[in-house]
C-alpha cells in the first residue's frame, strides 16, 4: 500500500475563511503508563505557502531513528509549535478524553503565551471526536478530521512533535523505574512491560484505573 505523503490542501482552503489554523494530534492514549500528550502547530496563509519537508509523515509511519531529526525539522519549519501534557494521575482522575482534552487546551494554551491569537484560529482535530470543546472552548471552534495526521502536514507536523516529545519523556522516567523498560517500550504494553508489572507492580506513573490486565500486548 503506497504511503501518503501529507499536504497542506487542506489548510490553505481553511485559511481561506479563517485567518489562523491549529492543527492537534495526541500521543499516549492508549500506553499503560506515562502521559497522554497533545501537540499543536499554528498555520497561516503564509506558511500554508512553504514546501512540505520531505519525508513527513503521521509520527506512526516514521521509523524510530529518524524521527528525531524529522522533530527538529518541523519545528523549525512551523510557525509556532506546542506540546500539551496530562499525567497518568490525571487520567486516572478524569478519564482519558477528558484528559486528552486538558492536554489540548494546554498546548493550545502555551500557543497563545507565545503570541498565537488563539481566538482566531479553527482547530483542525486529529480523529472523529472533538474532545477540546468540553474542557476549553477556543477560537472559532474544533473540526474533528479522520486521518488529518496523514493526510494534513500542520497535523503530521504536531504528530511528530509530540511523539518526540512524549518517547523523550519516557526514557528520562526509565532513569527513575528501569525495571519496566519504558525507553523501549514508552509505556506501552509490550511483553516486556507486562512481565514487568507482574513482577513489581504498578508504579506511579502507571494508569492505576485501567485494566490493565486485560490490555492486549501492542508489541
Amino acid at each position: 500500500m503506497a504511503v501518503v505523503a501529507p499536504t497542506l490542501s487542506l489548510e490553505r482552503r481553511l485559511l481561506r475563511e479563517h485567518p489562523l489554523v491549529i492543527a492537534c494530534d495526541e500521543v499516549g492514549r492508549g500506553a499503560l503508563a506515562g502521559p497522554v500528550a497533545v501537540g499543536a502547530v499554528a498555520a497561516d496563509a503564509a506558511f500554508s505557502r512553504r514546501r512540505v519537508p520531505e519525508g513527513l509523515r503521521d509520527s506512526k509511519l516514521i521509523v524510530e531513528p529518524r524521527r528525531a531529526g524529522m522533530a527538529e525539522r518541523v519545528r523549525a519549519w512551523v510557525p509556532a509549535h506546542a506540546v500539551g501534557w496530562a499525567s497518568a494521575a490525571e487520567v486516572d482522575e478524569v478519564g482519558i478524553i477528558r484528559a486528552l482534552g486538558l492536554a489540548a487546551a494546554r498546548a493550545i494554551e502555551e500557543l497563545r503565551v507565545q503570541g498565537v491569537d488563539i481566538g482566531d484560529a479553527l482547530v483542525v482535530l486529529d480523529g472523529n471526536h472533538d474532545y477540546i470543546t468540553p474542557v476549553a472552548p477556543v477560537g472559532r471552534g474544533v473540526l474533528p478530521i479522520v486521518k488529518a495526521d496523514r493526510d494534513c502536514a500542520s497535523a503530521s507536523a504536531a504528530s511528530v512533535i509530540a511523539k518526540v516529545a512524549r518517547d523523550e519523556h519516557m526514557s528520562e522516567l526509565d532513569a527513575e523505574a528501569p525495571v519496566y523498560g519504558w525507553a523501549r517500550n514508552k509505556g506501552y504494553a509490550s511483553a516486556e512491560h507486562r512481565a514487568a508489572i507482574e513482577e513489581h507492580g504498578l508504579s506511579g506513573h502507571h494508569r492505576a484505573s485501567w485494566s490493565i490486565a486485560a490490555a492486549p500486548t501492542l508489541f
